[in-house]
């Protein structure tokens, strides 16, 4: 339904303020207290709400929206209890909620989009919002509007539909016309709406522009695009998983019949990676038979549209879809998306590669089109080698703590590229376009050159050759344009870093003097370690793991008898590669549990979750979001601290004298 021309408070509903005070919000939520904007500063709202407080592994079980939204924010965690009761918002008479700093950070998942929507929430107030949440909201026909525009509709003002949408391209803001993404797209297919064509002249161009501007739709010769174009472009290749396949099927199946087809089968996916091992977490054993129904829909949509299926076999996953996308079918100079934010990991083959809603995802792949609005870009100028301690995961973690901590990554693409570049090999690249989502990035994507051709044609099945590759692959142009800047990085600088629990970027670096202490932290105890995720389950994680691993071994150390090490492999793949190499011995051997393919503990479903609150982990995923995977705390490191850690009882960067010292007795 489309939404009317001017927008108001419907008399008797309700605003609920999401402050960084939990009593404030329980009043409210308790019909106590009502709020105005005039009595609070944007400061004294909640900053970083992220996908998984809004909407749980677990509440993403039930693939209906209206029985999601019975558990909205049911992840803001406050003292070990819910701060957001079952059916509070739904029952609430809320159709406003409002935040601070960029809601929506995380996972691309659009339930939590969903768990507001379907709770009765028409406008989202927030100072600033992550990009696919943003586009989520969109699709599905929320409004998002300032802390101002609250303001004047609580004076009684009605602001007219324009002011929500005004900032948008022009294509966007004919999908809020229109009430949401399926709404708009079926006035486009019966020609009830005209799309503007680009018309940027011709101009040095970035990556992205590059993708961008070869996958146009209906344009004859070399186009070109610039920042803030609205264009309709192709898809080469997508993907979904467990966790989302259900609803893709669902919403074709509701808004295009039980018939519908999708357009290029031979190239989308399905996998069987998220929720494989549900089965060994205590906690997750109630939610089998939910489960159980999303493997039975996933399994229905493959064989009803023929796409490619990565789905388990005797139990065993063939690995985390994005690890095996990269391996199997992602190459340079493609778009692809896919349901899950870290489809950008895509990026480390040159592909430009980003996250989407289900929403989203159903629309473009039954087309095979999308419509997107050409990104802003950021450039990273990598120069040096890493010293021997350090990996991309480190780099990351960096990059985290100060251009994403200031906002310079949000939104904007990140390209990575130089000399220092070329001293990373295909899984650290791999890592640097994985964690673009963390930075609130649209992605990222690495330059390619013959290290990038080997790799892929020694691994993609369908034999295409080092010329063919070549031949796709994109490089930005000299003189082409940067609207968050080129900024160098001497990969020479970086130091073991650690990120403190509840966000990735809140990282810490060590301190040269004191070796492998992270002074600001301390002697901070560990109970888990674990190793895995599509970030750190690559062939050369499991090389970083084996190295430490290696020298413990020498040095008559195992794990550390009150820490549990878990390794998973993010492929059978990699963990073909880690028995031919003798890892699987040396892993035995220090008393590292070994975990088949799949996401597992990232996503709080698989051995390596947390059990209680008073549990501290050190891990190699790529967040660490209260409960992301467990109740306890969570620090982020890399392959190389957090194997460290397991053998030393307490966070310790790695360093190539560790284990001289004596044994702990």
């Amino acid at each position: 339904m489309r939404p009317p021309a001017s927008i108001s408070l419907t008399p008797g509903k309700r605003i609920l303020f999401l402050t960084k005070d939990p009593d404030l919000i329980r009043r409210q939520l308790a019909g106590e207290l009502d709020l105005r904007m005039e009595d609070l500063s944007v400061g004294d709202l909640l900053d970083d709400i992220n996908t998984d407080a809004m909407t749980p592994a677990w509440v993403c079980f039930d693939w209906d929206p209206r029985e999601i939204a019975k558990n909205a924010y049911a992840g803001l965690i406050v003292d070990g209890e819910r701060l957001v009761p079952e059916r509070a918002l739904l029952d609430g008479g809320f159709e406003v909620i409002v935040s601070g700093l960029r809601k929506g950070v995380g996972s691309s998942r659009e339930t939590a989009a969903q768990c507001e929507k379907w709770s009765g929430i028409q406008i989202v107030i927030a100072a600033s919002f992550a990009p696919i949440h943003a586009r989520n909201n969109i699709n599905l026909g929320t409004l998002m509007g300032d802390h101002a525009m609250l303001a004047r509709l609580q004076n009684g003002e009605s602001i007219e539909l324009r002011e929500f949408y005004e900032q948008y391209d022009p294509v966007t803001q004919l999908v809020v016309q229109h009430g949401g993404l399926f709404p708009f797209a079926k006035a486009l297919a019966a020609s009830e709406v005209e799309l503007p064509a680009p018309d940027t002249g011709e101009r040095p161009m970035t990556m992205t522009e590059k993708v961008l501007a070869a996958h146009l739709v209906g344009a004859d010769g070399e186009r070109c695009v610039k920042p803030g174009d609205p264009v309709v472009v192709r898809v080469d290749a997508g993907y979904s998983h467990e966790f989302t396949t259900a609803q893709v099927h669902e919403f074709l199946s509701q808004e295009y019949g039980e018939d519908y087809g999708i357009a290029n089968p031979s190239k989308f996916a399905v996998f069987e990676d998220h929720l494989i091992y549900a089965d060994e977490v205590e906690r997750m054993v109630r939610f089998l038979p939910k489960i159980q129904v999303l493997r039975d829909l996933q399994n229905k949509f493959q064989r009803h549209t023929g796409c490619l299926s990565f789905s388990a076999i005797d139990g065993v996953s063939p690995g985390i879809c994005h690890q095996v996308a990269r391996e199997k079918f992602i190459e340079p100079g493609e778009f692809v998306q896919a349901t899950d934010s870290h489809t950008c990991m895509g990026g480390g083959n040159n592909s430009l590669a980003w996250g989407v809603g289900t929403t989203e995802y159903a629309n473009l792949a039954k087309a095979g089109f999308t419509i997107v609005e050409v990104p802003e870009s950021i450039r990273f100028e990598l120069t040096g080698e890493l010293p021997e301690s350090c990996t991309a995961k480190d780099v990351m973690l960096h990059i985290l703590n100060t251009f994403a901590k200031r906002e310079d990554t949000l939104k904007r693409v990140m390209e990575f590229g130089g000399p220092g570049l070329a001293s990373l090999d295909m899984d650290e690249r791999a890592t640097l376009a994985n964690m673009a989502t963390e930075c609130a990035a649209r992605t990222g994507i690495c330059e390619a050159d013959e290290q990038t051709f080997k790799w892929i044609a020694e691994r993609h099945p369908s034999q295409v050759t080092l010329d063919e590759l070549r031949a796709k692959a994109v490089t930005a142009d000299e003189g082409a344009h940067y609207d968050g800047g080129v900024h160098t990085i001497d990969l020479a600088e970086i130091r073991p870093m650690v990120a403190h629990p509840g966000d990735p970027d809140n990282g810490i670096p060590s301190d040269p003097t004191n070796g492998a202490l992270i002074t600001e932290i301390g002697e901070v105890k560990i109970d888990i370690a674990y190793g895995g995720s599509c970030t750190a389950g690559k062939e050369t994680d499991l090389d970083l793991y084996a190295r430490v691993m290696q020298a413990a071994l020498d040095a008559g150390r195992r794990v550390h008898p009150d820490v549990r090490f878990f390794i998973q492999f993010g492929s059978s793949d990699v963990a073909t590669y880690a028995r031919a190499k003798g890892y699987v011995d040396v892993f035995e051997k220090t008393g590292v549990k070994l975990i088949a393919p799949g996401c597992g503990a990232c996503i709080g479903c698989g051995p390596g979750v947390s059990d209680h609150d008073g549990n501290v982990s050190v891990s190699a995923i790529n967040r660490n979001y209260k409960g992301r995977s467990g109740p306890g705390r969570l620090y982020l490191a890399s392959p190389l601290t957090v194997a460290a850690s397991a053998v030393m009882g307490h966070i310790a960067a790695y360093e190539p004298d560790l284990f001289r010292e004596p044994v702990p007795a």
